[in-house]
């Protein structure tokens, strides 16, 4: 009877190994804990995971807010261990359809990482700016590059 139930968490491991999963739900925090931001996040799927270098990823934020967004921007950060590497800025009607009415919605961006980066722990942050220049939300949160991740063919 041990013996099943060792053999048991082997296999599971081996499924997962053979077969990963096509999206993950990442945690977050929030940039600024406890304040009052106008867009609560819910979730954000990574799809696909593992991330691949040199291959598309969606990142998708579920997210609701109280009143209508007729415009904004995105903002995206990454820091590499605790370097800053990367930062670009998106108009938020090219991420979601606006206007944005109020209720819950999604945000979704797709980026392909070079096939040179290098494995390790990443951290992205994304604020979501207003018309008005204020943020509207901030959030952040951590994914991998592992050392056997694979890179797409050129």
């Amino acid at each position: 009877m041990a013996a099943r139930f060792g053999l048991l968490p082997a296999l599971l491991l081996a499924f997962c190994l053979l077969f990963p999963s096509a999206a993950v739900a990442a945690s977050f925090e929030y940039c600024k804990k406890g304040a009052d931001y106008a867009v609560n996040v819910s979730g954000i799927d990574i799809s696909p995971f593992p991330i691949a270098r040199g291959e598309p990823t969606t990142f998708t934020i579920s997210a609701y807010t109280g009143d209508a967004i007729s415009e904004g921007k995105l903002v995206i950060d990454v820091k590499y261990l605790w370097f800053h590497v990367y930062q670009e800025t998106h108009d938020l009607c090219e991420e979601t359809s606006c206007p944005v009415s109020a209720g819950a919605f999604e945000l979704s961006h797709k980026q392909t990482l070079p096939g040179v980066t290098p494995p390790g722990w990443y951290t992205l942050t994304m604020t979501m700016i207003g018309e008005d220049g204020k943020p509207l939300t901030c959030i952040t949160f951590d994914f991998s590059i592992g050392f056997m991740s694979s890179v797409a063919d050129s």
